[in-house]
């Protein structure tokens, strides 16, 4: 035990310096975006305060995977160390129930905000102001807008579905495995669950998004920008980061497995994995029905 002869099952962690640095990079990744983004008036031409500049949001991103990286080794040391008795176990699986259940929310908002907008969007058009012009009005009446052009779901996304469907089944495979022991199973039901993971980013960011007319308004024409895009994107783009930050998560695992540190009794941190990457599992099943398949559907006149 790091603590020595304790007479409880809970554990007391060392002071650590993660949770600084952590809120650190929390602000300069937060002020970094906003300046990115929007700027500050006047600054234009500040390398740091300008907008479009990067410096501040890659100093925050950077102090973020320094802080993410040292903590999550100092919990695997802590593992190692006989640190997590059945108890604390039990609490560290409390806390990843509760961390996708505040993702799942994350998702409630925008799947809300597509929800709402799809539902009433007819009222809207009663609701615009007066100096609004007729296209505005339009645009209102109509869920999606006239001009936006929807992706066909039964092509690319309809592959990454089956894509990350066939994930959820070779991560399960890795974790049965390692429960009987199969360290081989596990290692390849892992690779190939890390792998379907990056073709399903490459698919939707390389493949995908480039042939969104509506990205940024029609064919590149901002005048056209509409919330359907903002809608999708943020929705989509969410889950997309959350497959990518699940690939990296399933890859430390694969590693650790390599490494010797998981066993058939002991493998919690491939168990939140499996969990995780589920998750994003259902979402997307979410996103392919609400956000692809029923606006295609609805410009199809079904």
């Amino acid at each position: 035990m790091a603590h020595g002869n304790v007479k409880h099952d809970y554990h007391l962690v060392n002071p650590s310096p993660w949770p600084l640095t952590g809120s650190i990079g929390a602000l300069f990744l937060t002020v970094g975006g906003v300046i990115l983004m929007h700027g500050i008036p006047h600054e234009e031409n500040n390398f740091f305060l300008g907008k479009g500049h990067w410096p501040l949001f890659l100093i925050g991103a950077v102090i973020l995977v320094f802080t993410c990286v040292g903590w999550w080794l100092d919990v695997i040391k802590e593992s190692r160390a006989g640190d997590h008795t059945p108890v604390v176990d039990i609490g560290l699986r409390y806390g990843m129930i509760l961390f996708i259940a505040s993702e799942v929310m994350f998702f409630v908002a925008w799947f809300w905000m597509f929800f709402e907008l799809a539902i009433y969007h007819y009222h809207r058009a009663g609701w615009v102001v007066p100096t609004w012009d007729a296209a505005q009005t339009a645009a209102w009446a109509h869920w999606p807008p006239p001009h936006v052009e929807t992706f066909d779901p039964f092509h690319l996304p309809l592959m990454n579905t089956l894509i990350l469907l066939l994930s959820g089944t070779t991560v399960t495979w890795a974790h049965h495995a390692l429960q009987q022991n199969d360290r081989r199973g596990a290692a390849w039901g892992l690779l190939l669950t890390v792998l379907l993971g990056m073709t399903f980013t490459y698919i939707q960011f390389g493949v995908e998004y480039p042939e969104a007319g509506f990205a940024f308004g029609n064919m590149g024409d901002i005048t056209t920008a509409n919330v359907y895009g903002a809608s999708f994107f943020m929705a989509t783009g969410f889950h997309g980061a959350h497959v990518i930050i699940g690939t990296i998560f399933l890859a430390v695992c694969l590693l650790r497995l390599l490494a010797g540190q998981f066993t058939p009794t002991k493998h919690f941190g491939l168990e939140a994995a499996a969990w995780y990457w589920h998750f994003v599992d259902v979402v997307w099943l979410f996103l392919f029905t609400f956000v692809y398949v029923t606006p295609y559907l609805t410009m199809q006149g079904h």
